[in-house]
C-alpha cells in the first residue's frame, strides 16, 4: 500500500484536548468539504481496502479530567494524551479510514455496580470502589436495596437476594473481577456520557470528508449486569439459567467485514481489554487467522490507576496475550502502510 499521510487540519487545537466544548458543526462541515477537495479525498464507499477504526468508550467520563472515572494512568493525564494521539491519527489517515465505530458506555442511576443498588445491614449504600464479594453477600453484609427493587426488573423476582448472590459468584468464576461498586458514571443524558469534544469533532470531520457515517454502539444499560466488553455483558443468565442479556454478534460480523480493524480507547485494563478478549474468542472459534487483521493502538489506550489499584501490569499482560494470538500491536505515529500485513 502506498499512502501519503495528510497534514493536521488547521482547526485542530491540541491545547483544548482536555476540555469540553460545543462543536460548530456547520463550520466543521464546510472545512471538511474544502479539505477533502484540496487533498483529493474520495468517498469511503470507493475504498478497495476497507479499514475500520473502533473507538472504545472515548467519553468524557473516562477521558476528561475531573469527570467520574478519568483514566489518569501512571502519568496522571494518560487519557488526555491518548485522545490527542487518536485525533491526530484520524486526521493524518483521513483518506484511509473507511469507517469509525464508537462505543458508548451508557448507564442509569440504579444498576448493579452503582451505590444505589446495594445496601448494608444498616441500610447504607456502599461507597464507590467497594468490592462486594459473594461471601459477604451470603453472610448478609450486603443486600439489594429497595430502590433497586422499585426501579429494576429484580423487583419482580421472588428472591432478589438470590440473584445478587448468583451474580457475584458468577462474576468471580469468570476470573476477571469481583463485583465492584463504581462511582455513578457515563450517565445517559449527562455530559459524562458524551464523546470527548476533540474526538467527536474529528469523527464528524471524517464523516463529512469521507461520506461515511460514524456508527455509535451503546452498551451497559442493563440494570442486572456489568458490560465491560462492547460485544457481550459479563453475566448473561440468572441462577436458573434463564437469559437476562445477550451479546452483540452483529457488531462482530460487521467489524470482521473490514480488511483491517484498528482498536483504541479506554480503558486498556478494562473495557478495551475485554472487548479485544471477546473479539479474539469469536475469531478463534471461526478462523484464528482473522486475528492478523486486528491492530491495537498501544499509544492510544491506558490502564486504570487509582489509589490502591494499579492495573498497568494486567493490561500489558493482556496485550501480550493478544499479540501471541496473532493480533498486531502498533503505534499511531507509525505510517499505516508500514504496519505488518497491510498491503
Amino acid at each position: 500500500m502506498t499512502y501519503e499521510e495528510l497534514p493536521i487540519p488547521p482547526h485542530f487545537d491540541a491545547e483544548k484536548i482536555g476540555l469540553v466544548w460545543k462543536i460548530d458543526y456547520e463550520k466543521v462541515a464546510d472545512a471538511a468539504k474544502i479539505w477533502a477537495a484540496e487533498h483529493s479525498i474520495r468517498s469511503a464507499n470507493k475504498d478497495k481496502f476497507r479499514l475500520g477504526l473502533l473507538l472504545v468508550d472515548c467519553q468524557n467520563t473516562f477521558c476528561t479530567p475531573g469527570h467520574e472515572l478519568f483514566v489518569a494512568g501512571r502519568s496522571g493525564m494518560a487519557a488526555v494524551d491518548d485522545s490527542r494521539r487518536i485525533c491526530a491519527f484520524i486526521y493524518r489517515n483521513l483518506g484511509l479510514i473507511s469507517s469509525i465505530t464508537a462505543s458508548m458506555d451508557t448507564h442509569l442511576a440504579v444498576q448493579i455496580f452503582h451505590p444505589a443498588f446495594i445496601v448494608d445491614d444498616k441500610g447504607s449504600n456502599p461507597p464507590p470502589y467497594t468490592m462486594i464479594s459473594s461471601d459477604d453477600i451470603e453472610k448478609g453484609k450486603w443486600r439489594v436495596s429497595q430502590w433497586a427493587l422499585d426501579s429494576t426488573p429484580l423487583g419482580k423476582r421472588p428472591d432478589p437476594q438470590k440473584y445478587l448472590l448468583h451474580y457475584a459468584r458468577a462474576l468471580e468464576k469468570t476470573g476477571k473481577y469481583q463485583l465492584m461498586i463504581w462511582p455513578y458514571h457515563a450517565m445517559l443524558g449527562g455530559i459524562g456520557h458524551a464523546l470527548v469534544s476533540c474526538i467527536e469533532e474529528a469523527a464528524f470531520f471524517h464523516t463529512i470528508a469521507r461520506g461515511a457515517q460514524t456508527h455509535f454502539v451503546t452498551k451497559g444499560g442493563n440494570a442486572l449486569t456489568e458490560h465491560y466488553s462492547i460485544f457481550r455483558p459479563e453475566i448473561t443468565e440468572d441462577a436458573e439459567g434463564k437469559p437476562i442479556a445477550s451479546g452483540n454478534e452483529k457488531l462482530v460480523d460487521d467489524l470482521l467485514e473490514f480488511n483491517a480493524v484498528i482498536i483504541a480507547g479506554q480503558a486498556k485494563s478494562h473495557c478495551v481489554a475485554w472487548t479485544v478478549f471477546d473479539l479474539l474468542h469469536t475469531i478463534t472459534e471461526r478462523d484464528s487467522g482473522l486475528a492478523k487483521k486486528v491492530y491495537l493502538l498501544e499509544d492510544c489506550t491506558s490502564p486504570v490507576v487509582v489509589e490502591g489499584a494499579d492495573f498497568t501490569e494486567q493490561a500489558d499482560a493482556a496485550f501480550a496475550r493478544f499479540a501471541e494470538a496473532g493480533m498486531n500491536i502498533v503505534r499511531s505515529t507509525d505510517p499505516i502502510a508500514s504496519w505488518p500485513g497491510i498491503r
